[in-house]
């Protein structure tokens, strides 16, 4: 079982910047690829970015240029700037143990594994 828990999250006025963590319990975190995803109200889930065991990442076109992922040994991070009033959302980590040391998921349903999520609010 992992648990994870996701900060960093709040208030900024367009153009800014956040960068958000996402903390894993356990030993075995470096065993888990990772995503994060964003939920807007009345909005359903989306795919924001993600990144393998081995650092290969990939981005949805939106946040392409923007958004950052990585990993270190302990936390997960999306970097974003250049942030715009929609990307307003609650963001959310995931992971998901996997097999393959390059291999990313973008599907929210490939991850059993999610944190609370946290609050991103982008002001015009």
């Amino acid at each position: 079982q992992v648990q994870l828990v996701e900060s960093g999250g709040g208030l900024v006025q367009a153009g800014g910047s956040l960068r958000l963590s996402c903390v894993a319990s356990g030993r075995t975190f470096m065993s888990y690829a990772m995503g994060w995803f964003r939920q807007a109200p009345g909005k359903e889930r989306e795919f924001v970015a993600a990144i393998s065991k081995s650092g290969s990442t990939y981005y949805t076109d939106s946040v392409k240029g923007r958004f950052t992922i990585s990993r270190d040994n302990a936390k997960m991070y999306l970097q974003m700037n250049s942030l715009k009033p929609e990307d307003t959302a609650v963001y959310s980590c995931a992971a998901r143990a996997s097999s393959f040391s390059s291999a990313y998921y973008v599907a929210s349903g490939q991850y059993p594994y999610w944190g609370q999520g946290t609050q991103v609010t982008v002001s015009s």
